[in-house]
């Protein structure tokens, strides 16, 4: 399904030199407004390197992973002792690879199933996958894999990679392109460049999309993405949102739905990094346009939705991090998650956010790369 564009202009923001073509009606690339915001963001703990995915425990701790393959357990809240977990597989950090998201499982209180995506060694490459360890103590124990494709790669971009459980608890794992955009999205019977949905120990759905398709993995739930790196439940709605990087422009938010082709690299709004176009197709018949676009790219990194509890004033609102402009934007969708209303760049932030999240009570926590924890407050 594709949008109709009814009107364009173009918007410059000063603060950031970003100039963002913003879409009458549709709002698929919108402005870009000031970070005078009136919040601010607070530390809670310092001193990390790459923390590429987090969680928190129902004791209130963190669980937050390091991309060269470290597990940390920051106690209190964040603000506590900190050690290292045990039990975490063999990775491989090369280039953008390493130990990457991580997730609860929706009965963790009774089964203790932690979940992870991490770039898989071996003969060949490495590619992304899942696995899950029980967590006792600071040791991860009963360690399996739940998704290890063999189509591996020698490149170490794009592996994604986010992963969700829904309310009927359905796992989705993004899946990058890995940086081989001709041979990967469009091809049903390659792993990369897609979203995937599970069983929590790894098995097919009987009503995934591609089940009974000769050729195609049924794992499968959506195809045609470039390198998703923000991934959630939408709470109210249900619907799967995710953003993704673009080539030199093009960053998208797109909502993801079941079968769906999101059109990469055959329609996109980006160019190629040295300047030349990549196709002239903006949309095409068959595939899915995204909510919006950042052109040029802001690198998206990390998404999260704002509980009421915390801060009211944007209940239900999007929270997107910026590895290249070191900042949080915020965007409201409309009651249907199938529309932008408005987005902003809410607050600077002190390095390239790599991951929001919304904590236990709320609260929404942002991990900074080569900085620390972090929890937004308002002034």
């Amino acid at each position: 399904m594709s949008a109709s564009i009814p009107s364009l202009k173009i918007i410059h923001n000063l603060r950031t030199g970003v100039t963002a073509l913003a879409l009458l009606g549709c709002m698929l690339s919108p402005a870009l407004a000031s970070a005078d915001s009136g919040y601010r963001l607070q530390q809670i703990a310092a001193d990390l390197d790459v923390p590429w995915g987090m969680v928190q425990l129902p004791s209130g701790d963190f669980l937050i992973t390091e991309r060269d393959g470290r597990l940390l357990r920051l106690a209190d809240g964040g603000a506590g002792a900190r050690s290292r977990v045990s039990g975490v597989p063999e990775v491989d950090d090369g280039g953008q690879g390493g130990l990457l998201d991580i997730a609860l499982h929706p009965n963790f209180p009774d089964n203790q199933w932690v979940y992870f995506s991490y770039a898989r060694p071996g003969r060949g490459g490495s590619q992304t996958a899942v696995g899950r360890g029980r967590l006792k103590g600071d040791t991860l124990v009963d360690w399996e894999d739940v998704f290890a494709p063999e189509q591996r790669s020698r490149g170490g971009r794009h592996y994604g990679s986010r992963i969700a459980f829904d309310a009927a608890g359905f796992l989705f794992v993004t899946v990058g392109d890995r940086g081989d955009r001709d041979a990967n999205p469009q091809n049903l019977g390659r792993v990369a460049g897609k979203v995937h949905r599970l069983h929590d120990d790894g098995r097919i759905p009987a009503d995934n999309p591609f089940v009974e398709q000769d050729g195609a993995l049924a794992s499968i739930w959506s195809w045609g993405h470039r390198n998703p790196q923000g991934m959630i439940v939408d709470a109210e709605t249900g619907a799967l949102l995710l953003h993704e990087h673009g080539p030199r422009g093009g960053d998208e938010l797109n909502r993801v739905e079941r079968g769906a082709n999101y059109g990469w690299p055959l329609a996109t709004f980006g160019i190629n990094y040295y300047g030349t176009e990549i196709t002239p197709n903006t949309e095409l018949k068959g595939m899915v346009s995204p909510l919006m676009h950042w052109t040029p790219s802001i690198a998206p990194s990390g998404l999260a939705q704002v509980a009421d509890a915390a801060i009211p004033d944007l209940q239900g609102d999007l929270l997107v991090g910026s590895l290249k402009f070191a900042e949080i934007h915020r965007v409201k969708l409309d009651p249907t998650r199938e529309r932008v209303v408005e987005t902003e760049v809410l607050i600077d932030t002190p390095g390239r956010v790599r991951n929001l999240y919304t904590g236990q009570n709320g609260e929404l926590f942002v991990a900074v790369t080569g900085s620390g924890l972090y929890r937004l407050v308002a002034d």
